[in-house]
This record gives C-alpha cells, sequence and structure tokens, in this order.
C-alpha cells in the first residue's frame, strides 16, 4: 500500500508504539511510481524495493518524509545522473529519455536499490547480467547505467524495431518473450512495459 507522508508519519507512531521488542527492525521500500512506505515486514514481491533498514523507525522516517512524489523527485533525481546518462546514450546510440524511464521504473533513480530476487543498482541488474557486461560494482552508478544500457541495446538489436519486446525482455528474460512470441502475460511485465513507455514520454519533454 502507498503511503503519503502523513500515512508515513502515522504509520512511525503505531510502529514506535509497539516498541522495540516486539518489531526489531524496519524496512523502507520504494514502489515503481516512487512513493515509500515503511513496514516492520519484509516484502517478498517485484514492487517493493527496499531503500534501507534499521532498528529506529524515526530515521527511516527522514528519509521517506524528505522523498517527493513522481511529479518533482524525477527532474531533481536524473540531474545527479545527467551527464554519465547523457554520455552513455551517446556512446550506444540509445535515446537518453529510454534510459531514464529504465531507470525511473526500475529504482526511481536510487543507486543504492536493491530487489529480493538480487536485482540492483539504478537499472536493477541481476548479478549474472552484470558479469556478462563486466559490472563488477552494482552500486556504482557509471558501472550499472553502462550495463543495463548495453543489455538493453542488445536487447533492441534482438527486437528491432520492436522496442515493447526489448523492455517486456528486459523485465522479463529473452527466454519468456521467445517462449510466448510477444510481451509474456505477466502483469507485472506488462504494466513495466507500459510504464516504461509513460516515462520515456515524460523524459522526453525534458532537455
Amino acid at each position: 500500500m502507498k503511503q503519503s507522508v502523513t500515512g508515513i508519519v502515522l504509520s512511525l507512531g503505531l510502529l514506535w508504539a509497539t516498541g522495540p521488542a516486539q518489531a526489531a527492525e524496519y524496512y523502507l521500500y520504494q514502489l515503481p511510481d516512487g512513493s515509500r512506505t515503511i513496514t516492520d515486514r519484509p516484502k517478498f514481491d517485484d514492487e517493493h524495493k527496499l531503500v534501507r533498514k534499521s532498528r529506529n523507525p524515526v530515521g527511516l522516517g527522514r528519509y521517506a518524509a524528505g522523498h517527493s512524489s513522481f511529479n518533482t523527485a524525477p527532474a531533481a533525481n536524473y540531474l545527479r545522473f545527467e551527464n554519465i546518462i547523457h554520455n552513455v546514450a551517446n556512446q550506444h546510440k540509445i535515446d537518453a529519455a529510454l534510459i531514464k524511464a529504465v531507470i525511473h521504473t526500475e529504482s526511481f533513480f536510487n543507486p543504492n536499490a536493491t530487489s529480493h530476487k538480487g536485482a540492483s543498482g539504478l537499472m536493477q541488474l541481476m548479478p549474472a547480467t552484470a558479469e556478462r557486461y563486466g559490472v563488477t560494482d552494482l552500486y556504482s552508478p557509471k558501472q550499472n547505467i553502462e550495463g543495463g544500457v548495453r543489455y538493453l541495446r542488445d536487447l533492441m538489436q534482438r527486437y528491432p524495431r520492436q522496442l515493447k519486446l526489448a523492455l517486456a525482455a528486459y523485465n522479463a528474460g529473452e527466454n519468456a518473450v521467445d517462449r510466448y512470441q510477444g510481451i509474456p502475460p505477466y502483469p507485472e511485465t506488462r504494466k513495466y512495459v507500459q510504464k516504461v513507455l509513460k516515462h520515456k514520454e515524460f523524459y522526453s519533454t525534458w532537455p
């Protein structure tokens, strides 16, 4: 469930009231739209990206409360990686808006994002994919973006003029796309493709 800053504050009050003995650790997760939620229960689904965990919910609340929603945060966040994105985009001839859209959907520009499946960093690379593209530090923005863009470029070459299939493969894997001869019938993958295309349109309006 998504929470506003007000909701987070209320949640913190409830969590704190239970006392440290009842809840040893708290988790701050980020959802695909950029909203954040704090819980005392670990999440094991692809929608929740772990930002950090702590025994102090107030400390997590500072990270959540200082985080803006989709309307304003992307511009501020992506500017941190603007030079890297444009350099890699030019090097591999990939639309910078597309790269930003993938990063937005995968991690909301959080270089420390980690999924329960082990996908890590800005472009949420799996360890096997990182090794394939020579990424030795998954949390290095430069290495992660470089590896993710090279992977995306290869997928776009594998499915020429079929960006939706390339994006579906980035999310679900090439084998799934080939097996179904199209976008796999996975709700997560279909939503993923729609989100990336929507965010690509958004970032295309930025310099």
